[in-house]
């Protein structure tokens, strides 16, 4: 719960940050140019963040924790913070070294002017870039201690940073000005994302000694997890790159669309899957810390198996609220000033592709984190190199070419990007699943739960799609969806966004806890006497 809270703070933060960032800038060339800029030294958070540390710092430092061994986990703590922070400053100065090379590998679309920003921007971004790898050390410390909420609030003091920063400058400058200092905005919330979790992190350490030192045994199984980790997360940041390159290749429009998409399909991923998976992992490196394989075997598949369930149970209604009400969602969540019901219908297409995967991503996760608790790093590695492999190929196919051979529009593409990102991660979520169970026993999502969750959020789906189009028939449709593809086929209302997607929202939520229930789903029975207790203690 606590982990869920603070990442639905930064998450919404997030969402009023794209919400202005749209509102100054919507799909303009300097828009496509700064999504595309952030992405290059975020190679690096990715590579020595959250995830990495998750899968090789915390099952080491949360278990000698259990144990009771402060003092090693004190000098595991430090050590591996002294080693991150050398390893981040050289790759930091390597990556403004080498800006050039890393804008034309990752966006070999721009050329000229749009190249040349680029470069001027990354080469502000990357120190904030260092300070984001700092804080995820913050976290690890944080989380195993069983810290949850400070540290995935952190994230709404850089947001903050990022929408002050537009406040403070957008509508003041040019477009290309006001990237420049949007940058110089990202680094000062990188560096107080940092700041705000240091004094807690340092109470709960009992000695802060920053070290170089790899002689004790506990950070050499750091470091031995910390390789296949690291080249795990350089082979998901090798599927970033191609979905970028792809999309500075397809259009602007299409690299600044597919930032936005992702910004929003990720609030389910990382709201339950990253919670249940962050929550969880602490307690499953404890758990694999036990007395016998049998005993380790049966605390995992009842961790593992409560995780799935809470995730699917919560992710599906979102990924059908995608499919059913993708322009809804959108609209209500970044339509303003240069984002315009066209580019709500646009962005629909991708959440579209994003949708069919979403369930898979999020489980995904919590498999992972089971396989790092068990201090194997290499299976979710190997897993991670036959996703991105096969991505890449239906990136190349769904997006660049398929849209071309079916007569449609290029830009049409980007919904190739997403749905091939959502394809293959369904094999990878059910090559983890294979592997625990054969490691575990039977474990995961149970057999007919998924089903009976997709019946219901489809016929939620359909009365809300009922409900929508009622409204359009009533009010007449929004404006401006005629230049998009489909035209005014499914327009929304002509309602301000908010209170048209409340007006569809609220009874498709209704009738999926309802219908859920009603097919036996234990999770929406709960909900429905959670409800029903309070609206009794209110009366």
């Amino acid at each position: 719960m606590l982990v869920a809270t603070g990442i639905l703070a930064s998450r919404l933060m997030g969402l009023v940050r794209e919400r202005v960032f749209a509102h100054y800038l919507g799909n303009a060339e300097a828009a496509a140019v700064f999504k595309a800029a952030l992405r290059i030294p975020n190679f690096l958070q990715n590579l020595f963040g959250e995830g990495v540390l998750s899968g090789s710092f915390i099952p080491v430092y949360a278990q000698l924790l259990g144990r009771k061994d402060t003092e090693q986990a004190d000098r595991v703590a430090g050590a591996v913070f002294g080693l991150l922070s050398l390893a981040t400053a050289l790759l930091v100065c390597a990556g403004m070294l080498f800006t050039p090379v890393f804008v034309d590998l990752i966006a070999p679309g721009f050329e000229g002017h749009a190249r040349e920003l680029a470069i001027r921007v990354v080469r502000i971004l990357f120190p904030g870039t260092g300070f984001l790898v700092l804080s995820a050390w913050c976290l690890g410390i944080l989380n195993s201690h069983r810290r949850f909420l400070l540290s995935y609030l952190a994230p709404v003091v850089w947001n903050g940073a990022i929408i002050a920063t537009l406040l403070a400058v957008g509508g003041r400058y040019g477009e290309d000005r006001l990237v420049e200092l949007l940058a110089y905005g990202v680094v000062a919330g990188g560096f107080l994302q940092f700041a705000v979790q240091v004094p807690r992190t340092l109470q709960l350490l009992g000695r802060f000694r920053p070290s170089l030192s790899t002689a004790t045994e506990p950070v050499r199984q750091v470091l031995r997890s910390f390789g296949p980790v690291v080249l795990g997360r350089g082979v998901v940041q090798f599927s970033a790159w191609v979905d970028t390159a792809f999309a500075t290749l397809i259009s602007e429009r299409a690299m600044s669309s597919l930032v936005y998409a992702q910004t929003i399909y990720l609030i389910p991923v990382s709201l339950f899957g990253m919670a249940v998976s962050a929550a969880e992992l602490p307690e499953m490196a404890r758990a694999a810390d036990g007395a016998t394989t049998e005993e380790v075997a049966a605390k995992l598949r009842q961790r593992i198996d409560g995780g799935a369930r809470r995730i699917a149970f919560w992710v599906v209604p979102s990924a059908a609220a995608f499919l059913f009400l993708g322009d809804m969602v959108a609209a209500a969540l970044l339509q303003t000033g240069r984002f315009d019901a066209a580019d709500s219908r646009y962005l629909w297409y991708l959440l579209m592709g994003a949708a069919v995967g979403l369930v898979a991503s999020t489980v995904g996760r919590l498999y992972a984190s089971a396989f790092y608790a068990l201090k194997d790093p290499k299976t979710p590695l190997r897993f991670a190199i036959v996703r991105v492999a096969v991505g890449s190929v239906g990136a190349w196919v769904l997006g660049l070419h398929l849209p071309g051979w079916l007569g449609l529009p290029s830009e049409l593409g980007a919904l190739g990007l997403t749905l091939a990102s959502g394809l293959v991660a369904w094999l990878e979520s059910w090559l983890l699943r294979r592997k625990l169970t054969r490691q575990l026993g039977p474990v995961g999502v149970p057999k007919g739960l998924l089903p009976r969750l997709w019946g219901a959020a489809a016929i939620a789906g359909v009365v809300a799609l009922g409900v929508k189009l009622g409204l359009a028939a009533m009010l007449g449709p929004m404006p401006g969806v005629q230049a998009e593809w489909g035209g005014a086929f499914l327009a929304p209302p002509r309602l301000h966004p908010v209170l048209g997607f409340l007006a569809v929202a609220i009874p498709m939520g209704g009738i999926y806890f309802a219908v859920a229930a009603a097919l036996g789903v234990p999770e929406a029975g709960a909900v429905f006497r959670k409800v029903s207790g309070r609206l009794r203690r209110a009366r």
